[in-house]
């Protein structure tokens, strides 16, 4: 249900489930929908164009916290360069995900 963009309905079909007093599967996202929200925000800052250290000095947080949400940030999309995050936060698809680009700019 999530990778054919139906979230509510997997989110009351995992709530039911777990009232049942099953045990569903835990669900393992890809892509975009992996990020956190931090990761997104600070990729989304650095595919403006910020430095680590304006990216840490806007979010108040120390640069080595930035460098740590890029870093999983390339690992969960994928990629192995900063040249490479404005083309995968604005892809409309990103290996299966179903978020919006305009989303991840907001804080």
């Amino acid at each position: 249900a999530h990778t054919c963009g139906a979230k509510p309905l997997a989110e009351r079909a995992h709530a039911e489930l777990l009232a049942t007093g099953a045990r569903p599967r835990r669900l393992v996202l890809t892509g975009l929908d992996s990020l956190t929200p931090s990761e997104r925000r600070v990729a989304a800052m650095a595919a403006d164009g910020m430095t680590n250290r304006e990216i840490a000095q806007a979010l108040f947080v120390t640069p080595r916290t930035v460098e740590v949400h890029l870093s999983n940030a390339y690992r969960k999309l994928g990629i192995s360069s900063r040249s490479q995050l404005p083309q995968t936060l604005t892809a409309p698809l990103v290996a299966g995900s179903q978020a919006e680009p305009a989303a991840l700019a907001t804080p």
